[in-house]
């Protein structure tokens, strides 16, 4: 029997142990997926989903159900998210000029991919596109994922934000235009005659151990083929191409079960 979600945290908020870890795995997947966005590291994902999942089940008892749970937890992930020290020590990420640069150096003039590199031109499509994120702040970085790659009504994004609606309009406008920018000029998936293109910088991304044959990170089960991705960019015009490519990637589901181990961690044992 399926239990809801609201129901077991009615249940965890009683001090139910079993509810309790049933809330946790029931948000774990939504809060990973959250932290892959921002963060875009793995290591560092998870260990963000981990310390979120700990701050949401020590505040539990003050959720009133003003909201719906979901967007609570997501309200508590975004003041982690943006206040931490931890995550601000560590949001040093590229300009996009940086991130230009970087995409352009040691590219093939004449690639030759093999039957092999599918997958690998399919990791190097995801890791690219979501660390194209990581050249903007995390105000914008935060209010781009909550808008257009989670698809977030604006009003509740704003509420997880805790701004107006207004506000998150602008900030969901301003990363939008720069990403979009981005990936309009540079991206060989959205402009034909851009310099970089996956093909061509797959062996100088293999090289620097951005992609890892072997150890496959972001292509993963779900995601859609690199082929796939590109026959669809082409058919759309103008930022439409941004998204398609930004969300074009699969749902990451927490590698972990967390949840014995948050209630463990929790309860001090």
């Amino acid at each position: 029997m399926t239990v809801n979600l609201d129901d077991l945290v009615s249940a965890a908020q009683r001090g139910d142990q079993d509810a309790l870890e049933g809330v946790v795995r029931g948000i774990q997947d939504r809060v990973h997926h959250l932290a892959m966005r921002m963060l875009v590291n793995p290591e560092d994902a998870l260990e963000a989903t981990q310390e979120i999942l700990i701050l949401v089940i020590t505040k539990l008892s003050t959720f009133q159900g003003d909201s719906a749970f979901h967007t609570w937890v997501y309200r508590v992930a975004a003041n982690y998210l943006l206040s931490a020290r931890k995550m601000l020590d560590r949001d040093q990420g590229p300009s996009f000029e940086m991130f230009r640069a970087d995409l352009e150096n040691g590219l093939v003039a004449a690639p030759a991919t093999s039957a092999e590199d599918v997958v690998m031109l399919n990791e190097l499509r995801i890791s690219c596109t979501m660390a194209m994120l990581l050249c903007l702040d995390l105000k914008h970085r935060l209010a781009y994922v909550l808008g257009d790659i989670l698809e977030l009504d604006h009003g509740d994004a704003a509420g997880i934000l805790g701004i107006s609606k207004a506000n998150y309009r602008k900030r969901l406008s301003r990363g939008r235009a720069e990403v979009v920018a981005f990936t309009s000029r540079n991206c060989g998936l959205a402009n034909a005659a851009a310099k970089c293109t996956c093909p061509r910088r797959l062996p100088a991304a293999t090289a620097l151990g951005r992609v890892r044959p072997g150890n496959i990170a972001y292509a993963l089960v779900g995601a859609p083929a690199y082929g796939d991705v590109l026959s669809k960019v082409r058919k759309v015009e103008g930022a439409l191409k941004t998204l398609k490519l930004q969300t074009a990637t699969p749902q990451f589901k927490s590698p972990e079960d967390l949840s014995v181990r948050i209630s463990r961690i929790v309860g001090g044992a």
